[in-house]
């Protein structure tokens, strides 16, 4: 039918890039194919129209009449691979965060190592689980979750919110886990912020 690439996208770490990609297709057979990297805003699309040979009206009929039949399922999948990446984010986030040596000044190392091997096990699961249903993927992150709390709440409470080990946009609030932006505060030797009216 027609093919487009999507060009000029930089490098960057698994599960940052994200890309939306759009199809239309109208009622006289004309479809419309968009792709739109959210992080530059480069785009392309694609207009495929209906030349003769292609799709007739009633298989243009039967194929919008087959989207809606198969639009529940389309949303499920879509949250089954939503709560995989969501995991699979997680669990590379934490492994991420372990790697920064101001971990070791914070952290003692038998709760490093726990988290480690939780992690490992995770993305051990991950890698033969490829096609689990999104509750298995939210009960995996909430384990995870359960184990690297506790200990990420060591990290912050001993003053490592100034480390800037977790991304934002992890569950839970600053840095990624409750309460630990407050916690800590004063401890490090970051800037101080007064407020002035």
């Amino acid at each position: 039918m027609g093919k487009f690439e999507l060009t000029g996208i930089p490098p960057a770490p698994r599960g940052v890039p994200q890309i939306e990609v759009t199809f239309d297709l109208d009622a006289n057979g004309i479809m419309n194919v968009s792709a739109l990297e959210k992080g530059t805003g480069k785009s392309n699309k694609i207009v495929i129209t209906n030349d003769k040979g292609r799709l007739s009206k009633e298989e243009i009929e039967r194929m919008l009449s087959e989207a809606e039949k198969y639009k529940a399922e389309d949303e499920a999948e879509t949250g089954r691979i939503q709560a995989k990446n969501g995991l699979e984010s997680y669990a590379y986030s934490l492994k991420n965060t372990l790697s920064d040596p101001k971990v070791d000044e914070k952290l003692e190392a038998g709760d490093k190592e726990k988290l480690k091997a939780e992690i490992d096990k995770t993305v051990a699961w991950l890698d033969d689980n490829q096609q689990g249903t999104k509750e298995e993927y939210e009960s995996q992150q909430k384990e995870l979750e359960g184990v690297a709390n506790p200990i990420m709440m060591k990290f912050y409470g001993a003053g490592g919110e100034g480390a800037g080990g977790m991304p934002g946009g992890m569950p839970g609030g600053p840095g990624g886990f409750p309460g630990a932006g407050a916690a800590g505060a004063g401890g490090d030797d970051g800037p101080t912020v007064e407020e002035v009216d």
